[in-house]
């Protein structure tokens, strides 16, 4: 009975860690529309946490060919670059010489999570219970956001929650 009951302390908190790391590529898959099984995490930023979740995710793949380009190129949902005002806004900032607002997509020391991308798509998903107001004018943000580089195979899925 000791050795059932040891296994189980040990096997509970094992299945809770293995679930919990597949759970935000399963959260890109399912947001972004994009079968991700074939490409390779590269890197995972996560700062969500704490009692109400807030915080910013940025999970990286690399691609080995273009088909994610393909299932991309299919989705009418996804849009070809350059980035609109509000998407360079949230991901590199944006500056018209008297003022700079963004990136809201950053690091703790306030820096692009992305690297900047020449070429490629983006998807823009506002989670927004109430989105009346443009999406850059409220109080908080709730976006996911898919961005593919077609130079690098690479896609970055992003979540801002405050």
């Amino acid at each position: 009975m000791k050795k059932v009951i040891t296994s189980l302390l040990i096997l509970i908190p094992l299945l809770s860690v293995l679930t919990a790391c597949g759970t935000k590529s399963g959260e890109a898959v399912k947001a972004l529309g994009l079968d991700v099984s074939k490409g390779e995490e590269i890197s995972n930023y996560d700062t969500h946490g704490g009692f109400h979740g807030d915080g910013t995710t940025c999970i990286t793949y690399r691609f080995d060919d273009d088909t994610i380009l393909k299932e991309i190129k299919s989705s009418s949902a996804w849009n070809e670059f350059p980035l609109n005002d509000t998407v360079q806004t949230l991901v590199y900032g944006l500056s018209d010489g008297a003022t700079h607002i963004g990136p809201m997509l950053n690091d703790n020391e306030g820096h692009p999570i992305v690297p900047e991308i020449q070429n490629g798509y983006y998807l823009l998903i506002d989670r927004q219970n109430d989105a009346t107001a443009d999406i850059l004018h409220r109080d908080s943000f709730n976006f996911t956001l898919g961005l593919y580089d077609t130079d690098t195979n690479t896609l970055y899925f992003c979540e801002l929650d405050t």
